[in-house]
């Protein structure tokens, strides 16, 4: 049977941990996210920056390009998210994809307790880019993927 080319060329993964959380159980959450035999594929960059009151957030950040892991995150993705969150991106698709790329907000509490949920405060930004350009068929290839209803 003849292998079917992945329609993701890569996702980006970024958060951020502020001085109160515990810089390696908030990467180990969001390592969570990705099957457990492919996490040790992603790398993460770290950065300190001071916040608007001189506090310190470390932002991490990964861009994942093996087709592997690009496969079974997405996989992944589509069983773990609720039907409810499919219906809101299914409803904010407009808003969630642009230029060949879907933008998702996961939840860091959600992530540690091995569970993927929208979130929009202080989420887990994920940027997964489609070889696909046209918006209208990143869409309908979402839908097909199971990670829209």
């Amino acid at each position: 049977m003849a292998k079917v080319a992945s329609p993701v060329v890569y996702i980006d993964v970024r958060f951020s941990a502020h001085a109160t959380e515990n810089l390696e159980k908030t990467k180990k959450a969001v390592c969570n996210l990705f099957p457990p035999d492919r996490k040790d594929k992603i790398n993460f960059t770290k950065e300190t920056i001071k916040g608007h009151h001189g506090n310190l957030i470390t932002l991490f950040q990964a861009r994942i390009k093996d087709k592997e892991v690009l496969q079974a995150f997405v996989e992944k993705l589509s069983t773990g998210l609720s039907e409810l969150d499919k219906e809101t991106m299914s409803r904010e698709a407009k808003l969630l994809v642009e230029r060949s790329n879907l933008y998702l907000r996961l939840d860091k509490q959600a992530a540690v307790e091995n569970q993927m949920r929208l979130y929009r405060a202080d989420p887990i930004h994920i940027r997964i880019h489609f070889k696909r350009k046209d918006n209208r068929s990143i869409i309908e290839l979402c839908r097909e993927l199971g990670l829209m209803s």
